[in-house]
């Protein structure tokens, strides 16, 4: 990951992608199809010499320089694992060679190393594949970046940017940073970090994302995270921790590998004393192919924390894939991460005597110099609707009642009952939904509009519940999952929230000490569990879970906490990254049954003799390549820009 590390992949000019991915034929070393070809004819060579009864010494002559050439690499490895104590398939597989070659078998032999040396390639060729996976999910950064220093734009080094830095990101080059657009309008393709495969419209507010490709306009960004704290970074970061760890799952896989190598030559042993049958006692040691969990099982999680990461989400570490496969309860915190954390304009419902659009229309004119949540989406649901909120002349709030204001010639009153006593005797319609669009959280927050001394309508705000919310629980409680909402949200508000998207448990206004204990007593209560979170108050509690998941518009810390990081926060993300890590856990115990299964049937078959040492190493690289190809079909295709 070198390349990854300087920012830019050799013969890649800064912003301009990566590189085309090399042919298959490409990938293969040289030097290693080489000593294959070579070995190959030799061996062919040794087999004619054999079988047309040349002068005696030709076929050892020839197949002993196979093996010279072909076992070197095969001694290297041997030795390294001899050295640390290790048994290995190299070292099984050596040991093999060399009994075939003291009995005579020496066709059996150099054949056995040919399908030694074309499986090593093919296992290269495959986790070669994961780690460009991984690659191609880096969205590599330029090298100099245009920074506005007052009236200009200086290019300055990527990892001279800081935060509150303006950029300019000119059509076709890459956003360097995460942060805001403040001026000019744009598409982004920010596939590769978010796992959107369609480009997405930004202008002044919108957030971008490091790594995204700027397609149509000139944009400003102001720099908000940069360096290692960006997306960029932390998927960096993901994939060097991806590829130094070992899953809990891989370890196993290693021991069994191990295991299966002691248990061949115990086998082998045993076929000797009672058969004393030196070609069925070397036959039992070529059969024993562990080479396909050892090696699959890496190349598995890799691959998967590539799908993942290729789908919006990054895992941290292969051990957090692995728990996730297992967990039975999904906890979810509610403000901003089932819902968006911000108010949004769920209705409007004049009184007798004004319409929607005038209330609307006053109502935003007041709050335009007001710097309240409420107020601010009161302006925005305006302007989306069409309207020109006008200036006030005069404005003035009163904390906790609401704020006064002169539009347009009429004294304006925007807040609660005590501010607009007129209103005090409202009453929401029977039917809610008239009042509150499906998908929001209930009952919402009421602000009462009076112009001149006549009350004029009641506008209801509420947090809107994410677009993929519902779907997202639906989906998990169709995996078998247990699904809980905890918030420090009013009780009322939390079970209409929990209504509207079916959750199996709702526990309200809790502190966050409330809702570290709620992740402990279902720990303790034997569940296996994920937790969902994206605010400060979230750290602990994610923290505490099995797995901790943090949404990507979340705070710092609470991404620092967790084990995944949903990069767009989007619970589809959640759910496709449970189906991948289960999926990697099905694929990697199908390789372990498969491989025992392959070995314990490949040995009993090799002591009575039926598989002689050519078939049981056909047998060995066979069953191996097979498991190599099953955990790489994990490996997520290229996408095209």
């Amino acid at each position: 990951m070198s390349s990854a590390e300087a920012g830019t992949i050799p013969g890649t000019e800064p912003g301009q992608g990566t590189p085309p991915t090399p042919s298959l034929w490409a990938r293969i070393d040289r030097g290693d199809l080489t000593r294959l070809g070579a070995v190959a004819v030799l061996g062919v060579l040794a087999a004619l010499s054999s079988g047309l009864g040349a002068w005696w010494w030709t076929t050892p002559l020839l197949a002993g320089a196979g093996l010279v050439v072909g076992c070197w690499p095969i001694v290297v490895e041997a030795w390294q694992d001899v050295r640390a104590r290790r048994m290995s398939m190299e070292l099984s597989m050596l040991i093999a060679i060399a009994a075939a070659a003291l009995i005579g078998e020496w066709v059996t032999a150099v054949t056995i190393t040919v399908f030694v040396l074309a499986a090593e390639i093919l296992e290269d060729l495959c986790v070669d594949r994961g780690r460009d996976a991984l690659s191609e999910l880096l969205a590599f950064l330029p090298s100099s970046v245009h920074v506005r220093r007052g009236n200009e734009v200086c290019d300055t080094p990527l990892d001279e940017v800081v935060e509150g830095d303006v950029l300019s990101v000119l059509p076709g080059e890459r956003i360097p940073v995460d942060g805001t657009v403040i001026d000019g309008a744009s598409s982004v393709d920010q596939s590769r970090i978010t796992g959107e495969p369609l480009p997405v419209d930004v202008s002044d507010g919108s957030s971008v994302f490091a790594g995204s490709v700027n397609q149509l306009g000139a944009i400003g960004v102001v720099a908000e995270r940069v360096g290692e704290t960006s997306s960029y970074g932390q998927i960096v970061a993901a994939v060097r921790a991806a590829q130094g760890s070992q899953a809990p799952v891989q370890r196993l896989a290693d021991r069994i590998a191990g295991l299966l190598v002691y248990v061949a030559l115990a086998a082998a042993a045993v076929t000797y004393l009672i058969t004393r049958d030196l070609r069925a006692t070397i036959s039992v040691v070529i059969v024993a192919g562990a080479c396909g969990v050892a090696a699959g099982t890496p190349l598995a999680i890799l691959a998967a924390i590539a799908r993942t990461a290729r789908a919006g989400a990054f895992v941290k570490d292969g051990t957090h894939l692995e728990l996730l496969s297992g967990i039975d309860t999904v906890v979810f915190d509610k403000t901003g991460t089932l819902t968006r954390g911000q108010p949004v304009v769920t209705g409007v419902v004049p009184a007798e005597g004004f319409d929607v659009t005038e209330v609307l229309q006053a109502a935003a004119g007041a709050e335009m110099l007001s710097e309240h949540p409420l107020g601010a989406a009161i302006l925005a649901h305006a302007r989306d609707e069409g309207l020109t909120p006008h200036t006030p002349s005069d404005f003035g709030y009163q904390p906790g009642r609401g704020l006064t204001a002169t539009v347009d010639g009429r004294c304006v009153r925007v807040g609660n009952a005590e501010l607009v006593p007129e209103a005090s005797a409202w009453t929401p319609p029977a039917d809610v939904q008239g009042v509150t669009s499906p998908g929001t959280s209930l009952p919402g927050t009421w602000v009462h509009v009076a112009i001149g001394d006549a009350y004029a309508g009641t506008i209801v705000l509420a947090d809107a519940v994410r677009e993929s919310a519902r779907r997202c629980i639906d989906e998990l409680r169709g995996m078998g999952l247990r699904t809980v909402m905890m918030t420090g949200d009013a009780e009322a508000a939390a079970r209409a929230v929990g209504r509207t998207l079916g959750m199996d448990e709702v526990h309200a206004e809790l502190l966050p000490a409330d809702k570290s204990r709620l992740i402990e007593a279902q720990v303790a209560a034997g569940r296996r569990v994920a937790m969902v979170g994206d605010g400060v108050n979230d750290a602990p509690a994610l923290a505490l879970a099995g797995v901790g998941i943090a949404m990507g518009s979340g705070t710092h810390i609470a991404r620092e906490s967790a084990d995944i990081v949903l990069i767009s926060s989007d619970l589809d993300d959640l759910t496709s990254t449970i189906r991948t890590s289960r999926r990697a856990r099905r694929i990697i115990m199908a390789n372990v049954a498969g491989t025992i299964a392959v070995d314990l049937l490949g040995m009993v078959l090799a002591g009575f003799g039926v598989l002689g040492p050519l078939a049981a190493s056909i047998v060995h690289v066979g069953s191996e390549s097979a498991f190599i190809l099953n955990s790489a079909r994990l490996i997520p295709g290229r996408r095209g820009r």
